[in-house]
């Protein structure tokens, strides 16, 4: 795993950073992705390259909120 994404050597501070950071690339990403399909000149592979990056930094923004949130017991 690239060093960018390996949260496992990252401080809670620098995660919380670095979460806010990728939820905003999310949030523009799919801005891109809408504001593509209104306009209907987008080509299928740029949007299809958009809605994987979407995925990937969704993925990323789970797995950091996992780490940040504290396991309970029941």
């Amino acid at each position: 795993m690239n060093a960018q994404t390996d949260i496992s050597m990252k401080t809670d501070e620098v995660l919380r950073v670095e979460l806010e950071v990728f939820r905003q690339q999310h949030r523009d990403l799919d801005e891109a992705i809408v504001a593509m399909q209104d306009r209907g000149t987008s080509d299928q592979l740029t949007l299809q390259r958009l809605k994987k990056q979407k995925l990937r930094l969704k993925d990323l923004i789970a797995r950091i909120e996992d780490r940040l949130t504290p396991d309970i017991i029941a």
